[in-house]
């Protein structure tokens, strides 16, 4: 059936865009793509179209830009597209029980992470932030819950000490396009067999706030260098400094304890500046002062006053 199917995408941000390439590389045509509308972004806060919009748009796929799907114009697009599959990858945009029934085979999603652990909208961060060793991407049909259907497959990757919220994003992309790709045939013709999630290990991911970023210095090391990754590159630690934002881009804990307050700096070298908490010391690596850029911490003293004693809150 597969060179006879048509198949839609609903997408928006650059973790998206690996699986829409997937589709476009396939025979079946791609009849049309949904995605979020153009949004303010940058300095001029200009309306900026969305990573899956470019790549659509290039390819010369028809883009949708609905601000939602709950009403029946809304809808009727998608149903003039009569796609026999409805592939979904972070669209940003809950499908009412109309869209699911829509197309024949159905509605995937690709979610990034181990279900049904980290249901929800910042799977990625909130692996990294727990310390889960392991996460992964998992191919599901969609259902009207949230993140509850059954999965076609997963694909694991551990969590190293090195990664952060960015570079785990990155290979989850990658690896849920080959999820993808791997069984679209299969998905078009029919012919897979989810299985429902277990009942237990369900936990969610619920979305990033920034004031998530701010330090609490009366926590653990351990947990604050978690932060530090998981909110890399975004929405950033950060910590005040004499009344300034400094953001915090990479970070270690340390074992060593301290009698000094929580947020003191009792060590500043080119090797890292050594912050006391609540429990052990964090090493931060890599800063950015306010309207600067990010600085590996030897740049970044050569050119900041920060010295022993200095506290952060």
């Amino acid at each position: 059936m597969s060179h006879q199917a048509r198949i839609a995408f609903a997408g928006t941000p650059d973790f998206a865009v690996p699986a829409l390439r997937v589709l476009l590389d396939h025979p079946a045509p791609v009849a049309g793509v949904w995605t979020q509308p153009d949004r303010p972004a940058g300095r001029g806060r200009r309306p900026r179209p969305s990573p899956v919009k470019e790549v659509a748009e290039a390819a010369g796929v028809p883009v949708y830009q609905p601000e939602t799907l709950t009403g029946a114009a809304d809808r009727e697009a998608l149903a003039a597209a009569a796609p026999d599959l409805l592939v979904v990858v972070a669209y940003g945009l809950l499908l009412p029980r109309q869209v699911l029934g829509l197309p024949p085979r159905g509605c995937v999603n690709l979610h990034a992470s181990l279900l049904p652990r980290w249901r929800g909208a910042a799977p990625i961060q909130r692996a990294v932030m727990a310390g889960d060793k392991e996460t992964g991407v998992c191919l599901m049909h969609m259902d009207a819950g949230l993140d509850t259907g059954p999965v076609y497959g997963c694909r694991r990757t551990s969590i190293g000490a090195d990664d952060t919220g960015g570079s785990l994003h990155d290979r989850l992309a990658e690896l849920g396009a080959q999820l993808l790709a791997d069984n679209l045939d299969d998905l078009l013709a029919g012919v897979l067999t989810p299985r429902p999630q277990p009942a237990e290990g369900v936990t969610y991911a619920r979305k990033l706030d920034k004031r998530e970023a701010r330090m609490d210095w009366s926590g653990d090391a351990a947990v604050l260098a978690r932060l530090v990754a998981a909110f890399n590159p975004w929405p950033v630690a950060e910590t005040d400094w004499g009344g300034e934002r400094l953001r915090i881009w990479r970070a270690e804990a340390r074992p060593e304890e301290s009698l000094s307050l929580p947020g003191t700096v009792t060590a500043v070298s080119a090797g890292g500046i050594d912050v006391v908490c609540g429990h052990g010391t964090l090493r931060l690596h890599e800063l950015q002062a306010p309207g600067g850029r990010r600085q590996p911490v030897g740049q970044f003293i050569n050119g900041h006053a920060l010295a022993v004693g200095t506290r952060f809150y």
